[in-house]
């Protein structure tokens, strides 16, 4: 394929409308779109396979823009090639309710991953190229390469100097990806300006460090042979990563090119006016498009439906003589999980001996590999302590290591928590897997950035977060968690499980593989609980229910989650003593329960009598459901987990002297109501 006039003007096609879309919202960023406008003219029309008219055809090639900020340039490629992107939607850039907000979403048609955090992208992209590699070691079968495609990302300076690309490039690089291409657009040029005041490092050689092939093209806003020849090197390149340094002008065009003032702001009225003019255009007109630009595009989109017709043919082919893979495949990319799966979640009695949770999780985690085929653990090099490996797993690893192979679930991380999540957000999007990670609850903080997007995407992400609390005992108050609980429950769309014992635990896995379009995080405790007369996973999965009712109307609950749960019930027995009766709710979901209706959630917690919360952890938001809060609003300590929990009075005793306070204290408040429903009131 040579380059001619026709190409030239499809690249300054997307340079002027960028410059138009950014104009018309008075926000927004031109100077990316205009640079990557050649590069990306090159890679989706030569290179990438895709179907705008199915965007989720199972073999296309995903594409990431790490530097979210340019999605200016992504709008308008969809636009083109005639996804559910109206030339109407482009005038509409950066406002309310348009398909176009100020950095890409995934609920977009054509769209894989969110983007904007810088980092994550790149992050993501990994993931997928994991997911790939691994669908097709699962799949793929003699001739029959059903699942072959590759991952491309567009990455800037600014993702290159997040930490979390780092850990994710040196990840990629071990696992040998090459269906992994990454193009860096080295424009030198960041918010600050231009990026010698802070990043002079040999991008070149610290890839090359971490296993990658690595490429350059210098004239990356002219050269289109060079371009292309980079990328078909990259697409040859099967046992490592790739990246490809194209040196380019940011807002190349403008008369602010290759400055920073062209990075996050619109051109000038005469500045947009001049880039119009240079490039061909009426410089008076808005959101031009000539028709044979979209002839162009179109035929490429073509070509990809008709890529997408041949691979149908193929898969025919397959599921005739591979009918139970093809089956897995097809039941995969619907969302489905196995029949039956569920039976395999383990329940308990009272009589059962006293057990971590991280352990429960380890045997329900050891039940679901055998049942759910796509279900893939890993470990933020905490494999013995998240307990998150089963006993025939097989490590995910380039079979040259022989260390493992493509075929295998298991995923060492190594000590990147952040660039784990940011795998499994990859991992998740791209639709045959669902992926889990396991850390201490203290360092899922470490990958914050990256939970918030599995959040905000609606990936199903699991967080096995052991070592939960001031339990873990002597690591201390650097490892024991008080304020983090409090930040994820903060998040929205993210469910956060506390389970008391087995019957929540399996609740909670039960939840977590059924709810598709949100991620969880399990927090599980180092030291044993036992089990409690009143669970069952049919109450736990309701997030909140009343574990211990009293056959008198009690006066007072007792609500906690967790390792609290069994001390509460503990607690109850002294209150008795003292003539106070007292109920117990154990809450191991807030977000699970929120969803329940207003009588089911009065039963559990009703309006005539006093609430006290029980948790090792800060109270901020237990007021939501609580009239009087026990907690821990500083940092823990290091010893013996249960010197820990004396030394905070959470022992029995220190529990139902709260209790009483609570009790007598409250006797004069009339009513009492509780606070769901001051804040039914309030919404009212």
């Amino acid at each position: 394929m040579s380059f001619g006039e026709i190409d030239q003007l499809c690249i300054n096609t997307i340079r002027i409308l960028a410059v138009d879309m950014t104009f018309q919202a008075n926000s927004g960023h031109p100077g990316a779109p205009m640079g990557l406008a050649p590069v990306a003219h090159v890679l989706f029309n030569k290179f990438m396979k895709f179907n705008p008219k199915n965007p989720k055809w199972a073999n296309r090639d995903r594409f990431v823009l790490s530097n979210g900020h340019a999605c200016a340039l992504q709008y308008i490629l969809l636009h083109l090639y005639g996804y559910d992107m109206t030339m109407e939607d482009l005038k509409n850039f950066r406002q309310v309710n348009s398909k176009t907000p100020g950095h890409p979403e995934n609920h977009i048609s054509g769209i894989e991953v969110t983007t904007g955090p810088l980092g994550q992208g790149f992050s993501n992209a990994v993931g997928l190229a994991l997911a790939q590699t691994h669908t097709s070691a699962t799949f793929n079968k003699d001739q029959f390469d059903v699942i072959n495609n590759y991952t491309y990302v567009f990455t800037g300076d600014g993702c290159l100097m997040e930490g979390v690309a780092s850990e994710a490039a040196s990840l990629a690089g071990h696992l040998k990806l090459g269906n992994l291409i990454c193009i860096y657009d080295d424009n030198h040029i960041s918010i600050d300006g231009d990026t010698n005041c802070a990043f002079t490092e040999d991008v070149d050689k610290r890839f090359e460090a971490y296993g990658w092939q690595t490429f350059v093209v210098e004239k990356g806003d002219t050269d289109l042979e060079s371009i292309s020849a980079a990328i078909e090197k990259a697409r040859k390149v099967r046992d490592k990563p790739s990246i490809i340094r194209l040196r380019t002008t940011i807002g190349f065009g403008s008369k602010i090119a290759g400055t920073g003032k062209v990075h996050g702001s619109p051109l000038s009225k005469e500045d947009a006016m001049h880039v119009k003019s240079i490039f061909g255009f009426d410089s008076e007109k808005s959101f031009q498009v000539p028709d044979i630009v979209y002839e162009f595009y179109r035929k490429t989109a073509t070509k990809g439906a008709k890529v997408e017709k041949e691979w149908n043919i193929l898969f025919s082919e397959y599921e005739n003589k591979y009918s139970s893979e093809a089956a897995q495949l097809k039941r995969r990319l619907t969302g489905k999980l196995p029949e039956g799966w569920e039976k395999s979640l383990p329940t308990y009695s009272p009589e059962d001996k006293a057990i971590a949770s991280r352990t429960l999780s380890q045997t329900i985690i050891e039940k679901l590999a055998h049942v759910i085929p796509e279900f893939i653990c890993g470990s933020a090099d905490l494999t013995g302590s998240n307990l998150t490996r089963w006993k025939d797993a097989v490590d995910f690893q380039h079979p040259s290591t022989g260390l493992g192979d493509y075929s295998g679930r298991y995923v060492r991380y190594g000590v990147r928590e952040h660039a784990m999540a940011g795998l499994m957000n990859g991992m998740a999007a791209y639709g045959t897997i669902i992926p889990a990670g396991g850390t201490f609850l203290n360092f899922i903080s470490y990958a914050a950035g990256s939970v918030r997007l599995s959040a905000l995407s609606h990936h199903q992400v699991i967080y096995i977060a052991t070592h939960d609390s001031i339990g873990l005992g002597e690591d201390g108050p650097t490892h024991q968690p008080i304020e983090t609980m409090a930040h994820f429950r903060a998040l929205p769309n993210m469910m956060v499980w506390r389970p008391a014992d087995g019957n929540e635990t399996s609740a909670a896995y039960y939840i977590a593989l059924t709810e598709r379009g949100k991620p969880t995080i399990m927090a599980l405790s180092r030291q044993n609980l036992p089990q409690l007369s009143g669970s069952t996973i049919g109450k736990a999965i309701k997030g909140g229910y009343t574990l211990l009712e009293t056959h008198e109307k009690a006066d007072i609950t007792l609500i906690s989650t967790g390792s609290e749960v069994g001390i509460c019930v503990d607690a109850v027995k002294i209150l008795k003593m003292q003539g106070i009766k007292a109920r117990v709710v154990s809450l191991p979901c807030w977000e699970v329960f929120d969803t329940q209706s207003k009588d089911y959630k009065l039963s559990v917690l009703p309006d005539d009598i006093p609430i006290l919360s029980v948790e090792v952890y800060s109270t901020l938001g237990w007021e939501k459901y609580s009239h009087e809060q026990f907690g821990i609003n500083t940092f823990g300590a290091s010893g013996p987990y249960k010197d820990v929990y004396k030394k905070y009075d959470f022992i029995p005793e220190g529990i139902a002297k709260r209790a009483a306070q609570t009790v007598e204290f409250w006797k004069d408040v009339k009513p009492i109501r509780s606070p769901l429903n001051r804040a039914f009131e309030q919404l009212i």
